[in-house]
């Protein structure tokens, strides 16, 4: 026997595998499609093994898809829209050394990077590695005649048209946006996706209450997130080493940090820095409040941050731990009060109730500090967690005091946004938009929230779409069930999305007008159908002129006569209906795969152009989401260079190894953290198998009393396997694979099994099994039994005599028997020169009998058993407990219902215990124990019967 040599085995497959086209999928009317995809990746560097996890999740399914027996298409493709390729492609060009290294790590050449320093040859660059280098290597069977990507021109009058129907249905509008923008680049899409970003996808668009402040002939500015506290104002914050600037903004002047006017120069159309100011040169003035129309007092405080909102907060210290805290402090600080010479001016500067909440009631803030005991400034955490609570609690629950004027007595939620356009109207505050954490462009540059006129948006919140999209998302197959509860919820909240940007980015121009390119969401909803249409452009039977709207509306809507699209296309008759019969067989999509980022921000939009734009029949089946492979830093990233090299992974483990590792360590719908050592338990695993196999197939000897039982019980797992691939149980179905069935062989050789046919038969069985989670081991030992290609050869097809449920009872019952025997040693610490097992009274059985015909009865049947059987009282009302709470528990009544001599099993068993525990074995048959020195009998029960060890 060879070793285990995955490195060699797998070559030798994947080239065996492209050479003959097993992956390939044509049109067949006699078999059923099935159609699936995982979310194909942007172009911004080498992917990483986190990406193989959900690669691998989908090849395990198209493979095991393609045992049941369907005709499966797999195809894939590149995303490079947006400014991905701009970026690494720029970064080059400037010799940036991180960059130039990260692409050497990878296996890039000095060639190679000279020649992507283009971004459309970089596109073409990594199109080839992540086929070649990555797909085919971990012997992912995609088609690869159907691969298509975003910045192909067939693919972009694909989206040209897609964006026509859009508009023909009434869900593209224009409209003034605030959106987020980088500085360089222009328009940014800020989601966990991380397409545009190397930085900050989780950050949210807060838009901010900018309230004015009397000062001088000029206005204080500060930023509020809560508008409705204003009536609970007692003073400004300012940071007395921080210089401010005094800014015309429309005709006014403001003082606000130089960070907020370079924020606000994306945003209003005249700003302009006029002059200074130190933070210090205005404590201990006062200024007029908005709404309250009081003067309140300026005070000095370090924790105000020039990048959050103007640099200049206004205190609620009713409502804010922070400024309950800050002027606390700063009321004990004789040295502060003094410096800015604030003696005396202070001491009435008081907290003003202003909501009530059920939490809290009124005056949160001095509550929440001393429950949480929060003894300074310092305390950033727990401080943070009081606001969160109080806030919620005040949004959610709080009303409004008299103190609030004309919104007294309403909700908090209502007043929030009436006290904002009260302000604004009477032009007391205005608004300002900024992101809650610090966001970078792939370029390196910083984004920002910037005005954008006339933005294009595809209107996912019309109503219809809405609803439809709901009611369908309802009917299809969704894992995990938690997202499957939630994404009508999604689809209901999901708000008009902008749709394409100005600027120097890849993709497909805008079809109303090319000064706009359409972006990376917007452009990859529908594209599982056009992967369809792909092969036949791959195989230069239709060239992108020849896609007309004309011909997509045909293709895919059904409409126009076919002898007017043939004159408008160039194309023949049968080559468009051709096409369309195509599209037809394989659509609608049975499954799309993506990660978690995908939940809210693509799989969403996926749904609703298909609803959108497609008749019903077409719209998609199922979505799978799979979480995340993390490092020990969290989430891996291409972008920012923090993985292993594929190929280098792949050569040190095996990619059988690594595909295990991602099937079995962990749900696909839990984050799961790289770990190598659990990595290299999974290849001596495989070596396990490898040696399993082959010690299987020399295996020669006859027939054997527990071939029965090994049969069976392959069988009954196959069944269990099968059940748990139908619902995309994964890890349980590789449990059963790689666990269970080799634990299940293990035991039958302990047991003395030898039957050589019987081997065979199992061997190949598992094998098959094993195709779709490791391919390349499965199909190098079914070379043995010169079995071609087991992908072609089905999943193991249970024979009618193949399950037998009493032979997997009684050798259940011996390993059982054997485990308590085990259990009583071990605990005794003695070896037992002999042991007696002694099997249930006779009475036991019949009671049994009696019970599971009639378990409704409960305890009711004890009048019964007590009138028909001789049996103690006491011995019978507990052993009655016993069975039903057996029943009840474990739902046992089938296999109670099988009749077992378990006297004659023991037997049988006899040698191998003696065997086993190197004592002699003594079996008592029922109401039979001439020996029982310490009344063990009387213990037994069925299917357990009592020990005694001497």
């Amino acid at each position: 026997m060879k070793d285990y040599d995955p490195v060699e085995i797998e070559k030798k497959w994947q080239e065996r595998w492209e050479e003959e086209g097993v992956d390939r999928a044509e049109v067949d009317e006699s078999r059923e499609p099935f159609y699936l995809i995982f979310a194909y990746p942007g172009v911004s560097g080498f992917l990483h093994l986190g990406h193989m996890r959900c690669y691998s999740y989908t090849d395990i399914i198209a493979r095991y898809k393609r045992m049941e027996g369907y005709n499966v298409l797999f195809p894939t493709g590149t995303h490079p829209t947006g400014n991905q390729a701009y970026s690494l492609s720029k970064h080059l060009q400037e010799g940036v050394p991180e960059k130039i290294d990260y692409m050497k790590r990878n296996g890039a050449t000095e060639e190679d990077i000279e020649r992507v320093k283009d971004p459309m040859e970089l596109v073409t660059y990594f199109n080839e590695v992540y086929i070649d280098k990555y797909w085919k290597k971990f012997g992912i069977s995609i088609d690869f005649d159907y691969f298509t990507y975003s910045t192909r021109e067939d693919y972009k009058q694909f989206i040209k048209w897609q964006f026509r129907k859009l508009k023909e249905r009434g869900l593209l509008t224009q409209k003034d946006y605030f959106g987020t923008e980088c500085i360089e680049c222009g328009p940014v899409a800020v989601d966990p996706s991380e397409t545009d970003l190397s930085k900050g996808g989780t950050a949210e668009k807060q838009e901010y209450t900018l309230l004015k402040f009397e000062y001088n002939g000029r206005y204080i500015t500060a930023a509020t997130l809560r508008p409705e506290t204003v009536f609970g104002q007692t003073n400004l914050w300012v940071d007395p080493e921080e210089g401010y600037v005094v800014a015309e903004v429309e005709g006014e002047e403001w003082i606000l940090s130089k960070e907020a006017v370079e924020k606000l120069k994306y945003q209003k159309d005249d700003v302009k820095v006029i002059d200074t100011i130190m933070g210090e040169d205005m404590i201990g003035d006062y200024v007029k409040a908005p709404v309250i129309h009081r003067d309140i007092i300026i005070l000095p405080a370090s924790f105000t941050d020039p990048d959050v909102g103007t640099g200049i907060v206004t205190s609620v210290p009713s409502d804010a731990p922070y400024d309950w805290i800050a002027l606390r402090d700063l009321k004990q600080d004789e040295d502060t009060l003094k410096r800015f010479g604030l003696e005396g001016k202070i001491e009435d500067v008081e907290p003003i109730p202003i909501i009530e909440s059920k939490d809290w009631g009124i005056n949160p803030a001095e509550k929440i500090i001393h429950e949480m005991d929060i003894q300074s400034q310092r305390d950033d955490d727990k401080l943070e967690t009081a606001t969160q609570k109080i806030y919620k609690s005040g949004f959610h629950t709080g009303k409004m005091l008299d103190s609030c004027q004309d919104y007294s007595g309403m909700s908090v939620q209502k007043a929030k946004e009436m006290v904002k356009e009260d302000m604004i109207a009477s032009g007391e505050a205005d608004i300002m938009y900024d992101l809650s954490e610090e966001v970078v462009c792939r370029c390196g540059a910083k984004v920002v929230v910037g005005k954008i006129p006339d933005q294009w948006f595809i209107r996912y919140s019309d109503e219809e779409l809405t609803e439809k999209s709901k009611k369908h998302a309802t009917d299809m197959e969704i894992k995990p069930q938690s997202y499957a509860d939630n994404i009508t919820e999604t689809i209901g909240w999901f708000q008009d999305r902008s749709c394409a940007r100005k600027g120097n980015w890849m993709g497909t121009e805008f079809p109303f007008d090319e000064e706009w390119v359409i972006e990376a969401i917007a452009d990859s909803t529908l594209y599982p159908a056009y992967y369809i249409l792909a092969k036949h452009y791959n195989d230069g039977i239709i060239e992108a002129e020849n896609m007309t709207e004309d011909f997509f509306d045909h293709v895919y809507l059904g409409k126009g006569n076919i002898e007017d699209v043939s004159k408008k296309t160039g194309l023949s008759k049968e080559t468009i209906e051709d096409i369309r019969s195509d599209f037809k067989y394989w659509y609608p999509l049975d499954l799309n795969l993506g990660g978690k980022e995908h939940m809210t921000v693509h799989f969403p939009p996926f749904l609703m152009n298909h609803v959108g734009i497609l008749d019903e029949e077409y719209w998609p089946k199922g979505i799978f989401v799979n979480w995340w492979l993390v490092g020990k830093g969290g989430k891996i990233s291409k972008s920012k260079g923090g993985a292993e090299p594929i190929p280098d992974t792949a050569e040190k483990y095996g990619v059988d190894t690594l595909r295990l590792f991602y099937a079995h360590s962990a749900s696909p719908f839990v984050d799961k953290e790289w770990d190598e050592d659990e990595v290299f338990n999974y290849r001596k695993k495989l070596n396990s198998i490898w040696n399993k196999v082959h010690r299987m197939k020399e295996t020669d000897g006859g027939k054997n009393p527990v071939d029965e039982y090994l049969r069976s019980r392959f069988y009954s797992l196959v069944m269990k396997g099968n059940e748990y691939m139908q619902d995309h149980e994964l890890r349980k179905a590789a449990s059963v694979v790689y666990y269970d069935i080799p634990s299940e062989i293990d035991w039958y050789f302990k047991r003395g099994g030898c039957n050589g046919e019987l081997m065979d038969e199992i061997a190949k069985g598992m094998l098959k099994l094993m195709v779709p989670f490791t391919p390349h081991i499965a199909e190098e030992l079914s070379d043995m039994w010169n079995i071609e290609y087991l992908v072609k050869s089905g999943l193991p097809k249970i024979p009618e005599d193949g399950i037998s449920k009493k032979a997997e009872l009684e050798e259940e019952y011996i390993k059982e028997v054997r485990a308590d025997i085990k259990q009583i040693l071990d605990i005794a610490d003695v070896e037992g020169e002999k042991i007696h097992i002694y099997t249930a009274a006779g009475w036991k059985e019949k009671a049994v009998g009696m019970i599971i015909q009639q378990p409704e009865k409960g305890m009711g049947v004890m009048g019964e058993l007590t009138k028909k059987l001789d049996a103690p009282a006491k011995q019978l009302s507990k052993f009655v407990q016993h069975i039903l709470k057996d029943l009840r528990e474990k739902g046992a009544k089938d296999s109670w219902s099988i009749d077992m001599n378990e006297y004659e099993v023991l037997k049988g068993a006899a040698a191998f215990l003696e065997e086993e525990f190197q004592a002699q074995i003594k079996i008592y048959p029922p109401d039979g124990s001439s020996y029982d020195p310490t009344n063990k009998s009387s213990q037994a029960i069925p299917r357990k019967p009592a020990i005694y060890v001497e």
